[in-house]
């Protein structure tokens, strides 16, 4: 092995770890891709959840100021705009990152959208209709578009094909964050002063705004499912998984009041998780 394979192996063997830690649900998804699409597709979550510790995470605990985790934002989207053109960076996460950007294709059209947003969460606490669209879509979206790349990475589309898949891709995207959204009402607004649907404020959260944002969120995932059954067999039942999940969160959030949401978390069990997993891999299709 040359010293290069064995640092691009390393590189993505760190990528691995880093997502795996931070989320359960992600690897369980992550076990039903195929070994190649897996790989592309945790190199892509490892750097997007390296940008969300910068601005949400361990760059706050560790003492940083909206300045300094700027600084360390900008410079870690430098390092990877650097790696996207080189091939090379001696940040293991971005060096991953960059090995799938090149061979899937894809580079500032979608990574400038997704650092824009992640400063976004730095300087806004509260979003009106067009900049709450923006930044789902630089958060969420385009994170979707990348996975769905790698996806497609050895099938060729008409472009009729291709504008159906980004648009289920940008939808299930879309579905996940606004979920989040929801879910973490009183935490992102409790701790981290931030309120993301427009014209919704927490304090007088009503069931009238809850079903609002549901009924969009049902839209966006059915919208989803219906790409789904046309993906390739080694994307298909993983990302059935993640749509399910995210359907059973959305209907618990649904039946839980919202003045409820406003002091508690809702989470899928695992034992429903599995449930779910159980179905995906049996080829079910996903909840429409």
């Amino acid at each position: 092995m040359t010293r290069r394979a064995l640092y691009d192996r390393v590189a993505e063997e760190t990528a691995s770890v880093v997502i795996r830690r931070y989320s359960t649900s992600f690897g369980l998804a992550a076990r039903l891709l195929g070994p190649g699409v897996r790989q592309h597709v945790e190199n892509i979550y490892a750097l997007v959840r390296v940008a969300d510790e910068i601005v949400d995470g361990a760059a706050v605990e560790s003492g940083l100021d909206s300045v300094g985790a700027a600084r360390a934002l900008n410079e870690l989207e430098r390092e990877t705009e650097q790696a996207c053109a080189d091939g090379f960076s001696s940040n293991l996460v971005v060096h991953a990152f960059a090995l799938t950007a090149r061979e899937t294709g894809f580079g500032s059209e979608y990574t400038a959208p997704f650092f824009e947003s992640m400063r976004t969460d730095l300087t806004a606490s509260e979003h009106d209709a067009e900049s709450f669209d923006r930044y789902v879509y630089g958060s969420a979206e385009v994170v979707g578009l990348m996975c769905l790349r790698a996806f497609l990475l050895e099938r060729r589309l008409s472009a009729a094909e291709d504008e159906r898949f980004v648009a289920g891709a940008r939808a299930l995207g879309a579905a996940f964050q606004k979920v989040n959204f929801l879910r973490d009402l009183a935490a992102d607004f409790e701790t981290l002063g931030r309120s993301y649907f427009p014209g919704v404020s927490v304090d007088s959260f009503t069931e009238e705004d809850k079903i609002r944002l549901l009924d969009d969120i049902d839209d966006d995932l059915r919208m989803s499912a219906t790409v789904i059954p046309d993906l390739p067999a080694s994307s298909r039942k993983a990302v059935a998984l993640a749509q399910g999940l995210f359907a059973e969160l959305s209907l618990r959030l649904r039946a839980t009041p919202a003045d409820r949401l406003r002091t508690t978390r809702i989470r899928v069990p695992n034992p429903v998780k599995l449930r779910i997993a159980a179905g995906a891999l049996a080829g079910r299709r996903a909840r429409a």
